[in-house]
């Protein structure tokens, strides 16, 4: 893997074509979605896309944004928080 702000690997890492810089991209979601605790056996099928939870997340954390100012376009705050204890935060 060569350095990073190369010109060949420069295009791979331009965020312009995200909704926000903080989501991820489909190369980087691939490397985390493992990581996210399927739903529990028995229990009602998730109704949030956990790919946007966690881009809530991101946003949060690279913005500093309060939670009163968080953008009604990702997933629902409420959503944030449940996943912060599996996350071990």
């Amino acid at each position: 893997m060569g350095m990073m702000w190369t010109t060949e690997n420069r295009p791979r890492y331009n965020r312009d074509k995200l909704r926000y810089p903080s989501d991820l991209t489909d190369e980087e979601w691939a490397h985390l979605e493992h990581l996210i605790p399927p739903a529990k056996r028995g229990g009602r099928r998730r109704k949030v896309d956990e790919r946007e939870v966690l881009n809530g997340l991101l946003y949060v954390l690279s913005t500093g944004c309060q939670w009163a100012l968080y953008p009604s376009g990702l997933a629902a705050a409420k959503h944030l928080v449940r996943l912060l204890p599996t996350l071990g935060v």
